[in-house]
Formats: C-alpha cells, sequence, structure tokens
C-alpha cells in the first residue's frame, strides 16, 4: 500500500526559482564559452590566405539573424517599461488579451541567442574540419527552420501573434487599406533594418546558386556579388512601402502633413541609388558628379529625418512622462523627469541618423564590421525611438478620451437647456 505523500515533503523536493535561474544562467555561460572556444579554434584551422573570406561569408549569412535577435530582445524592454507605466500599449496596437508580453518576447529571443550561435559554430567547425557539405546545410537548415515556424499553421508557437505579424507585414507590403498604427509602426521599424533585408537577399541568393561555402560569390559582379542591382532594390523596399502607406494616409484624411511625411521617405531614395552607380559609371564620373550628388541627399535625408523624429514624431511636452513607473523603481527615478534625457536622445539621434546613410550605401560597405557596428547603432536608435513614439501616442489617445466625454457632456446640457423653454 502507497503511503500518501504530505504537500510540504512534495514542495521540499522542487528546487527554489532562485536555484534554477542559477543552474539555467550557469549552462548558458558554459554553451557560450564552448561556442567560442570551438569557434575560434576553427577560424584558427584556417590558412592565412582564406581565412578572411571565409569569415566575411559566415558573417554574411548569421549577422542578419544576430541583428533580429538583438531587435527582438529590445523589443522585450520596450514591452517591460510599457508594462510598468501608465502606456497602455495593447490599447495602442489595437491586441487582443493573447497578446505576447516581454516575458514571452524574451523567451523567444533567449531561443533565437542559443540557436543562431549554436549553427554559426556548426558551420565554422564542420568547414574548417573539411566537411563542406555538411557546413554548408547549417545556414541553409536555419533558414529553412525560421521560415517554417513563422509560417506554421498549426496552434503552437504563439500561432495568433505569428498570424497578427504576418498580416500586418502583408498590409505593409501591400497598402491597399487604410492604414493603422501597427501598420506605419512596424513599416519605420523595418526601414531601420534595411541592411537586414539586403543580407538576407544576398544569402538566401546564394543558397539557391548554392554558392555556400565557397568562394565562387566573392566575385563582384556574380550573380549574388556586391554589385548586383538586387542590393539597391532590397534596400529602398521598406522606404517606398512606407512612401505609400504615407499616399494612402492622405487619400483617408487629406492631410497635408502626410504628403511632407512621404518626402522624407523618398529622400532615401538617391541615397541609395546613387550610391549604388559607383559600381556602374566610370570612376571620374563617379567623383565628378555622383559622390558631391550622393553627399548632398545623404545631408537632407539625415537632418529632415531628424526634423521629423523631434517634431512630429515625439511629443516634447510630456517627454520622458512614459518612464513614470507605477511603482517607484531605481530604473524610474533615473528617467522620469530627467532634463538629460532630452540632450541626450537628441543629440544621440541626430549623431546616428547622419551615420545610418553609411549602411544604405552599397559603395561603403566594404568593411563589413563597421556596417555591423553602424546597423547595432540603429537598431539602438530605434530602440529608443519607440518609447517616445509610443508615448506620443497614448497621449494623443488619452487626450481624445478626454475631449470626446466634454462634447457629450455640452450637448446634453443644450438639451437641457432646451426643455426648460416651455409657455405655463
Amino acid at each position: 500500500m502507497k503511503s500518501a505523500s504530505s504537500p510540504v515533503h512534495r514542495a521540499a523536493i522542487l528546487p527554489s526559482p532562485i536555484f534554477l535561474w542559477r543552474f539555467k544562467v550557469m549552462l548558458f555561460l558554459i554553451w557560450g564559452i564552448g561556442c567560442c572556444k570551438i569557434g575560434w579554434e576553427s577560424v584558427l584551422r584556417m590558412g592565412v590566405d582564406l581565412r578572411d573570406l571565409f569569415l566575411y561569408e559566415a558573417f554574411l549569412y548569421y549577422n542578419p539573424l544576430l541583428l533580429v535577435t538583438m531587435m527582438v530582445w529590445l523589443w522585450g524592454v520596450n514591452l517591460w517599461v510599457f508594462s510598468q507605466g501608465s502606456a497602455n500599449y495593447a490599447k495602442i496596437f489595437d491586441l487582443d488579451q493573447n497578446h505576447l508580453t516581454h516575458h514571452e518576447i524574451w523567451k523567444c529571443s533567449i531561443w533565437m541567442t542559443i540557436i543562431v550561435p549554436t549553427s554559426m559554430t556548426a558551420y565554422l567547425y564542420l568547414y574548417s574540419h573539411g566537411e563542406v557539405s555538411l557546413a554548408a546545410s547549417q545556414p541553409v537548415l536555419l533558414y529553412i527552420a525560421i521560415a517554417i515556424v513563422l509560417i506554421f499553421p498549426f496552434d503552437i508557437f504563439y500561432l495568433s501573434s505569428r498570424y497578427f505579424f504576418l498580416r500586418t507585414l502583408w498590409r505593409i507590403a501591400l497598402p491597399l487599406q487604410a492604414i493603422t498604427f501597427p501598420d506605419f509602426f512596424l513599416a519605420d521599424i523595418l526601414t531601420s533594418m534595411a541592411k537586414v533585408f539586403s543580407d538576407l537577399e544576398r544569402s538566401i541568393c546564394r543558397m539557391v546558386h548554392r554558392q555556400v561555402a565557397t568562394i565562387a560569390w566573392f566575385e563582384a559582379d556574380s550573380v549574388c556579388g556586391s554589385h548586383s542591382i538586387a542590393i539597391p532594390l532590397v534596400l529602398v523596399f521598406p522606404y517606398l512601402c512606407r512612401l505609400l502607406q504615407c499616399l494612402r494616409q492622405y487619400k483617408d484624411t487629406k492631410e497635408k502633413t502626410t504628403l511632407l511625411n512621404a518626402l522624407k521617405y523618398s529622400t532615401a531614395v538617391p541615397v541609395i541609388f546613387l550610391s549604388a552607380l559607383k559600381y556602374h559609371v566610370f570612376p571620374h564620373k563617379w567623383s565628378s558628379v555622383y559622390r558631391p550628388l550622393w553627399l548632398l541627399s545623404s545631408v537632407i535625408n539625415s537632418l529632415y529625418s531628424f526634423y521629423w523624429d523631434v517634431t512630429r514624431d515625439w511629443d516634447l511636452s510630456g517627454f520622458s512622462r512614459i518612464f513614470k513607473f507605477n511603482k517607484p523603481s531605481f530604473f524610474s527615478n533615473l528617467l522620469y523627469g530627467r532634463q538629460w534625457i532630452y540632450f541626450w536622445v537628441i543629440g544621440s539621434n541626430l549623431i546616428l541618423r547622419c551615420t545610418w546613410t553609411y549602411k544604405l550605401s552599397a559603395h561603403l560597405r566594404h568593411n563589413h564590421l563597421t556596417v555591423f557596428a553602424v546597423a547595432v547603432l540603429e537598431m539602438l536608435r530605434r530602440f529608443q525611438w519607440i518609447f517616445f513614439r509610443v508615448e506620443s501616442e497614448w497621449n494623443k489617445i488619452t487626450k481624445s478620451s478626454f475631449q470626446l466625454p466634454t462634447s457629450e457632456m455640452l450637448k446634453e446640457d443644450e438639451k437641457l437647456l432646451a426643455s426648460t423653454n416651455h409657455d405655463i
């Protein structure tokens, strides 16, 4: 006969949450150190003459996924800050009750942080040990797995959130309906990830043409080379989508500010295509004609975008109110109502707006580490932009909700006054 165990005994068997957290952190550190060690030893096994090309190719396949992983981490931080304050982001983005919180977003980012570097380490190890075909399969399998997870039609892996994300992407690509806040909000984020899409296109191109784990693709004029016309086309696509959204908004609202916003996105087009012309014109023509035009268009795009951020996207009247948490904390006390936030956000936004044109310019992308650093900085700029853009939208919602009852009360008063005008 089995003896029944008491609840106290069963609870004593379970490990404490603190112990589990420390154990997970220890496993994560062991995994990270192991990946770094294996990757470094694999790189050292390569010949000096091929090492740079080998690293450049591995970097191309995995750096866009690493940047996406970073953006998911940052979005989780955004949601955590929103959940601590008064801004109802679920109402702003018109989300249902089953929307992902920062906890679920961080779970996704943790898995991405584990899977992407593991695949990259396997690629480095297998290639350096002569298993070229197995090495070539690593990024291909990773890309296929990510695509399957996104479009998986069954009710697992946050189906409703994946459907909402894919539906929003479709609405961005084809803005044939009225534009909602999630539509242009995500489209703005995608403009900061233009370089990610460009690298994804080049990676998929090489996978389709079976150029993975080879150096045949290194020829600049090849179908997937650095001189490909597809690069500026992919770079400009997020800006064209955002421009079409603005035109659609003007059609629906007749507000002239939407046309000015469309003009802002159109200024990115000459920056991208004038830079790409370097590979298709004579050197003296580039130096005397197209390079000055590229510099002028870059200055116009940077300053116009900066002006729009500060004067249109952000509401400076209630600046940093987003950091006023419901429960006082060190983070809230550090940021809420502090004057230095004004100077930091405006100054850093101006500087990073100017450096962002570096990434949009194909002729400056030969130094992939510098481009990666600029891409990371742009992600951080967009990360802080999100706080104040959402704050501005929440201020609009709260003001409109406050004004609506006031107008209704006035109408009721008028009815009451009218009802007193009767004959005795």
